[in-house]
């Protein structure tokens, strides 16, 4: 087991349904182990937008 994959159930356990962001190499493990998760990504076109749409989301 990754750590990403640690980290997704946690975020799982915690009644995470959405994650805002961009893809890139510095995350890709974790866009991995999102893949077999309930969670769905979001892809903005900006990392700002995606903390406003969390934010918004989340208030």
């Amino acid at each position: 087991m990754k750590t990403s994959d640690l980290f997704v159930k946690a975020l799982e356990n915690e009644g995470v349904e959405y994650i805002y962001g961009i893809p890139g190499e510095e995350n890709l493990d974790f866009l991995d182990s999102l893949q077999g998760s309930s969670i769905r990504l979001i892809l903005t076109r900006h990392e700002q937008a995606a903390g406003f749409m969390a934010a918004t989301y989340g208030a």
